[in-house]
């Protein structure tokens, strides 16, 4: 750190070692958000099978459940972690949502599972706004976009938990089997996953007591919360940047939802996999080329800044958005399991690519105390377009098009043909806010 970024921020930047630990911690809980999401595209069959579901039914549990408190939940609690203690936010999200998972275990019916998945949601909706507000205080600008890659790896280390974890417990405890438990009683081998799912969670949020709240960067003091008109008029005055860099991470995410709320069922279906065999091979995959992609992603952001790119945050993004088009569309239409899952990887790696530069540009365009706020805004589109609406996509064409769960494929292929391109076209939006708003003066963007 130098004299002038000291200078600038108004306040000294926490320590190395605090810093990373920061970083460290809050991706754990972002890898046990995501564990908690991807066990259940790995349970698809046998939930279905067991709750007699359809494939449209087995998305509003996998998207619009988790959507619906997160989004009521998500702005209200940004409000509270633009004016508090950000960190005692993060452990609440973390604690509750963790029960709610455990809940799900005892979940008998599709009603039950639904609403325990709301839990699920509610809790995980004042995660990201909060750790997001919590890095860009911890992290100078040339650093933020790899600590924000670090952040963001917990999508794919949670996804790969959840698939090889719950893979090697179907293994020996097959999904459709009965277990009988002390005091809950008879469960199924899919519900025994959500139950050991929780256990984690409810330890982590007490580890998580070990961040410390950071100073506000460049924020005065002076004002605790900003006024909504204020906000409006923010959200107005940058509204390429935010819309662009909003609606094309949310379609990108659309892709990354969609696919992995269905590539398990696809493997199924189209090469008769098992749910081991899914988990020892997917899981793996959405690991190393998931992490390897969000740590290039940041560090290649972070390369280009300091060599005089000023723009370089969406211009790393641009590099993986492009290469998400050909592969996306053409993962699903490969003939062999192997050229799939060598699509998926590489699939994998470039959405990961993208979300330190990305998320770092969001944090640069908005004043201190609206960060979380911003933040939310950000997690409601993601949620409501990628989340929500991603599964929902795949499993309507599906069930309503093609009306045979057997064009599963053809479905996937579809959706990403419309959201890649789609993608790419806010984020070149996007980048044009971008420059904008980086015109301004530094105290305009970075305080209050």
């Amino acid at each position: 750190m130098t004299e002038s970024n000291v200078a600038r921020a108004g306040a000294a930047w926490p320590r190395p070692l605090v810093a990373w630990t920061t970083a460290i911690l809050l991706m754990m809980a972002n890898t046990l958000a995501f564990v908690d999401r991807q066990a259940l595209a790995l349970l698809v069959q046998p939930i279905k099978a067991d709750l007699h579901v359809s494939d449209t039914g087995m998305s509003l549990l996998y998207g619009l459940s988790f959507t619906l408190f997160y989004v009521i939940v998500g702005i209200p609690v940004a409000r509270i972690a633009d004016r508090s203690n950000r960190r005692n936010i993060v452990v609440g999200a973390v604690f509750i949502w963790s029960v709610a998972t455990a809940i799900c275990g005892i979940a008998r019916s599709f009603p039950a599972l639904f609403l325990a998945r709301v839990g699920v949601g509610a809790g995980e909706g004042g995660l990201s706004p909060a750790a997001y507000s919590i890095l860009a205080d911890t992290f100078p600008k040339d650093r933020l976009p790899v600590a924000l890659g670090i952040y963001q790896m917990g999508i794919y280390v949670g996804g790969a938990l959840a698939l090889v974890l719950g893979g090697l417990i179907a293994t020996h405890v097959p999904p459709s089997a009965v277990v009988a438990l002390p005091v809950i009683g008879d469960v199924k081998g899919w519900q025994l996953i959500f139950l050991l799912l929780g256990i984690p969670g409810i330890l982590l949020s007490i580890v998580l007591l070990a961040i410390r709240e950071p100073v506000r960067q460049g924020s005065t003091g002076e004002t605790t919360i900003v006024p909504l008109p204020r906000f409006f008029a923010q959200l107005r005055g940058r509204w390429q940047a935010y819309t662009g860099i909003g609606v094309g991470f949310a379609l990108m995410i659309l892709v990354g939802n969609a696919t992995g709320a269905w590539i398990p069922a696809f493997l199924e279906r189209k090469f008769g996999m098992t749910t081991g065999q899914i988990g020892a091979s997917y899981g793996p995959l959405v690991l190393v080329c998931g992490v390897a992609g969000t740590f290039a992603g940041g560090l290649f952001a972070g390369f280009l800044r300091r060599r005089g790119f000023r723009y370089a945050n969406l211009q790393a993004a641009l590099l993986g958005f492009s290469a998400l088009i050909p592969v996306s569309v053409a993962f699903p239409l490969m003939s062999t399991a192997t050229w799939a899952l060598t699509l998926i990887g590489m699939m994998n790696f470039f959405a990961g690519f993208n979300f330190g530069g990305g998320l770092a540009a969001l944090q640069e365009v908005t004043p201190n105390r609206m960060r979380a706020l911003v933040s939310s805004g950000y997690m409601l589109l993601v949620n409501l377009i990628g989340a929500a609406g991603g599964p929902l996509a795949i499993a309507l064409v599906t069930d309503y098009w093609f009306a045979d769960p057997g064009e599963l494929p053809l479905a996937i292929a579809a959706v990403c043909a419309i959201a890649s391109p789609l993608a790419l076209l806010f984020l070149l939006l996007g980048l044009k806010g971008y420059a904008a708003a980086l015109a301004t003066p530094d105290a305009d963007r970075m305080s209050i």
